[in-house]
Order: structure tokens, then sequence, then C-alpha cells
């Protein structure tokens, strides 16, 4: 151990603050998790399109995937705390509106604001906790817990909202934020530090909009084939969100102070642990829609029940998060990511042969492996990106991660999602009604029944085993590439605090305040 280990090495009072830092990663997983068992009821009440039933799910994610790297910079710049506090805050309002939303417009609006007062907080709290932690086995340890929390909400997620869903309406699931950041408001002032970089420049509001100008053509595009396919409509948007990532990335290289330093991307470590997290969250993201789905749909349980069996999935993925860490510090990242990312391929190709009538064991089986490799990736992905910058870089690079992973959850739902979606209607007699063509959902929500029902049911499940298919493919193609592009990390100490990569760069200044 150095002496600069030893100098910064956490006491007491920064493991109570991890545990503050928590709760919103906690409340995050929980909002993902217990909105897609909520999906069947709050189609029945607020009958929505395929179409904006995907836009529910989604929207959140993406305009947090839109707003991450703005929002990781301006904590750089006004201070880490101030910004998770104001956008805690507003999370809450986001939630009891969502809760309460009428139709499904009003639902789609309330988490569009959900998710731009969310991309506030995970790069706060990641990179407070890189701030916080700057021992290298400290940080490494602080982020296994972080990103375990995580999965602690995926675990108690199902449960929950199960629960509610089993006594309440569908929105009271929303609710659950509301007395989260209650409690993260009042305990973040005594107990997280504030850190800003007082040399970072000015926010560059044209690179903003061109960040969001890249990312929510694309998404309407993306939409837009899975509802309409090819056509002119959705070629265009995402023409026109490519031609302004191209312009975004060109201006990015010009400015002194960026909104995005594209230098980070020419570190392998760094890109190769991005993409590893964007494909492996991708994929989870999007067949956790189907698997709930089919768990109340296909197999009629209720939601409590559905999220019971969804606890052995959630268990592995706590218990592979904690462990990731401690292993990796012998045999490195890049064997144990390879490895995890190998589990996660033998889980989908588990669920390519999940059936309608005898599937649950199996489903159940593959969901497990796939979630048992999530977890190394996202803990041990997630420390790789962070300790390989400077202090005062460390916004950017855990926005940088979080957007990785957040673009990786929607786009898996929209990619994988229209897939299924695709496959179920091309397996709908032409004849039926218009309900049962759109979803599954619809159908059940029209009272379908008898050897109607089971076509669509069967149908659904066809949908799912085509998007694990994809899975299979995607992670298998990751896992070759973690290995090469991370197997130069040898252990998860090499990128530790009084290394070059993590000095503050010349002219930078990491202030710290009460």
């Amino acid at each position: 151990m150095t002496a600069t280990d030893l100098q910064h090495r956490a006491g007491l009072k920064e493991w109570i603050g991890l545990a503050v830092l928590a709760l919103p990663t906690l409340l995050l997983s929980l909002d993902i998790t217990v909105l897609h068992l909520a999906v069947p009821e709050l189609s029945a009440d607020l009958r929505p399109s395929s179409t904006q039933t995907l836009w529910i799910i989604d929207i959140y994610g993406f305009m947090i995937a839109g707003f991450l790297v703005t929002m990781g910079t301006l904590g750089d710049r006004i201070g880490r705390r101030r910004l998770l506090m104001g956008g805690a805050a507003a999370f809450g309002v986001a939630s009891a509106l969502a809760a309460y939303a009428s139709s499904p417009e009003a639902l789609i609006a309330a988490r569009t604001l959900m998710g731009v007062a969310g991309a506030t907080l995970m790069p706060s709290t990641l990179s407070l906790v890189s701030n916080m932690f700057r021992d290298s086995r400290q940080r490494g340890l602080a982020i296994g817990i972080w990103a375990t929390m995580f999965s602690a909400g995926i675990a108690i997620g199902p449960v929950a909202g199960g629960a509610l869903l089993d006594h309440f309406w569908w929105g009271s699931v929303f609710l659950l934020g509301v007395p989260i950041m209650a409690l993260l408001l009042l305990a973040a002032p005594f107990l997280l530090p504030e850190f800003r970089d007082i040399d970072a420049g000015r926010l560059d509001l044209a690179s903003v909009g061109l960040s969001l100008a890249t990312m929510l053509p694309v998404t309407y595009g993306i939409k837009e084939l899975a509802k309409h396919g090819l056509g002119l409509l959705p070629v265009l948007t995402i023409s026109i969100g490519l031609v302004a990532g191209v312009v975004f990335v060109r201006r990015q290289r010009r400015l002194t102070n960026p909104l995005l330093d594209m230098n980070l991307f020419g570190d392998r470590v760094f890109s190769g642990a991005l993409v590893s997290m964007f494909v492996s969250t991708g994929m989870v993201g999007g067949i956790y829609l189907f698997i709930t789905q089919y768990l109340q749909l296909v197999r009629g349980l209720s939601p409590l029940r559905a999220g019971l069996w969804l606890l052995p999935a959630a268990a592995a993925l706590i218990v592979a998060s904690l462990a990731a860490p401690i292993i990796a510090r012998r045999s490195g990242p890049a064997k144990v990511i390879g490895a995890a990312l190998a589990i996660s391929t033998l889980g989908f190709v588990l669920l390519t042969q999940v059936e309608t009538e005898a599937g649950l064991p199996l489903l159940v089986a593959g969901f497990v492996l796939v979630y048992l490799g999530t977890g190394p990736t996202t803990a041990l992905g997630t420390d790789l990106v962070v300790g390989s910058v400077p202090p005062e870089k460390a916004g950017a690079a855990s926005a940088l991660g979080e957007t990785s992973t957040e673009l990786g959850v929607a786009l898996g739902v929209a990619g994988l999602g229209s897939l299924g979606t695709a496959v179920y209607r091309d397996q709908i007699p032409a004849d039926a009604p218009a309900a049962v063509r759109d979803t599954l959902a619809g159908a059940a929500a029209a009272g379908t029944d008898g050897a109607l029902l089971t076509t669509a049911q069967e149908a659904f499940t066809t949908g799912l085993t085509s998007a694990a298919t994809v899975g299979v493919a995607l992670t298998a193609a990751v896992t070759i590439l973690a290995v090469l592009t991370l197997r130069q990390v040898r252990t998860t100490g090499d990128l530790a605090a009084d290394t070059p990569e993590r000095l503050p760069r010349p002219g930078g200044v990491l202030t710290e305040t009460e």
C-alpha cells in the first residue's frame, strides 16, 4: 500500500455517506422493475397503444441517456452534491405526477420529467463515490457496493411492486420515490462533501442541444420503424439524428472545454468497458420486458407471484456484483468480465428454448444466468471507467458510464421490443380484432379467450425466444471484445489513486467543501 493510498483512505463518515448515495441508485432500479410489472394493469386502465406503451417504458431511459453527459459536466461545474439534491427534489415531484397520470400522454410527460431529473442522480452519486474513496481498493469495493444497491433494487422491486399492485392501483409504484428522495434531501447536507472543478469552464449550450438532437430523432425513428415498418419518416428522423451526432463530435473536438472529451475514447480500457456495459445492460433491459409479461400474461401469475419468481435472478445479481471486485484483485477484470459475459450468453441460450406451456423453470434458470453475468460486468466496468480519468473529470466519466448503461437499456427495450412486436403481429391472424393484433397486453385487456388467446400467447413466446437469440449473438460478440480490450489491466488495482491517470490535469483544480 502506497503512502498516497494511506493518506486518502476513507473513514467512517465516507462509508455512511456511501449508504446515502445508495438511496437514489436503489430508487432508479426500483423504478425500472416495478414499472415493467405494472404494464398489464396500466394498459388495462389507460389503454395505451403499443407505441405509447414503449414510450412510457423507455422515454425515461432515453431522457436520462440524453441528459447524462450534460448533467455530469454540470455537476463538475456547480458542485456534485448541489446537483444531486436538486435532482432528488425534482424526481420526487415528477414521481407524484406519474402516479396520478390520467392518460398515456400525461404519463409519458411525467416519465419525461423523471428522466431529466434522474439524469442528475447517477453521475452525481458515482462521481462522489470516486472522490470520497481515493484509495484504489476502497474505491473498487465502494463501487461494487454502489452497483450492488442497483441489484438490490432489482431484487426488492418485483416484490415491493407486486405487493403494491395486489393492494393498490398501478400508480402506487411511482410513489416509492417520494420518501426515498425526502430521506436523501435530509441526510445529504450532513454526510456528503461538496466537490467541484473550479477550472472547468462554461457549459456549452450548443453541445447540449446537439446531444439531444442526436438522441431524440434516432429514438423516434426506431419506434416508428417498429410500428409502421420501413418508411420515409423513420428513415428521415434517424438520418437527422446521425447528422446531428457527427456535428456534435466535430464540435467537441474543437472546443477547449467540451461537453464530452472525445479523447477519453482513445483509451482501449475505457472504451472496452463502456461497450461491455452497453451491450450487457441493453440485452438485459430488453429481455426483462418480455420476461415480466410472460410471467403475468402467458403464465397467468399475479404481480406479486411474478416478482417472487424473479428473486433468484436478483439474488444472483447481488452476489455476483459483490464478489466480482474481490475476485478481480487476483484474476484481473478481463478474465472476470469475460467469464461473466460467457455465463450471460449461456443464459440467453436457455431462454431461446422457452415454450408457452412448460417454459417457466427454463425461463427462471436462463434469467438467473443472464443476471449472474451482468453483475460483474457492471461493477467492474464502472470501476474501470471512473478509475481511468483524473478526479476533476469524474463527473463526466461517471456520466459516460451511466450513459452507456441507460442508453443500452433504452435501446435494448426499443430494439428487442420492436423485434418482439413484429414477430408477434406476424403470427396473429389478419382478421383478429385490432387489440389482439396490437399486443398481448391489449388482447388480455380486451377479454380475449379461447383459441385466439392461446395463439396470442404462443406468438408472444416466439417473440421472446427471437429476442433471446439476438441476445446470444450480441453477448457472445462482446465477450470476445471485452477480453481483447481489457487484458492489459492485470488487476483492478492497476488504475490506482496515485497513478498519472488519476492525478489532476495541469490547471485542473478539484475543490472539496463541507
